[in-house]
């Protein structure tokens, strides 16, 4: 049984509330879970104490017991410094310039260094 730290959605539509919970790696996103840890309002403001609110002991205790967090909640509880903050992926070469817009952009930088 893999267990997952994770976030659940609620509130309403346009009116996202996250409750942070411990699932199976197979339950649904908002289906059954073991445990509530928490809970996420991501649309309060950052400084605010109820943006973020986590029962600390207990992730301690999930994460010893082998318990996974997902992306987005290991960068949540790196901001509270419960976990490491994770390394950051490297962007996909998808969403890099195609070649004629690098040939504009190498174009435009010798342009702007031989004025200068």
């Amino acid at each position: 049984m893999a267990l997952r730290l994770r976030l659940a959605r609620g509130g309403s539509k346009k009116r996202p509330f996250y409750k942070l919970v411990v699932a199976e790696n197979t339950a649904p996103r908002d289906g059954k879970f073991l445990e509530r840890l928490g809970s996420y309002n991501p649309l309060l403001e950052k400084d605010n104490q109820e943006r973020l609110v986590v029962n600390a002991e207990r992730v301690k205790h999930w994460l010893s017991v082998g318990a996974q967090a997902s992306e987005r909640v290991e960068k949540l509880l790196a901001e509270l410094n419960i976990m490491e903050k994770p390394a950051i992926s490297e962007r996909p070469k998808k969403s890099a310039p195609k070649k004629k817009a690098q040939e504009r952009l190498k174009a435009a930088e010798e342009n702007s260094s031989a004025e200068a």
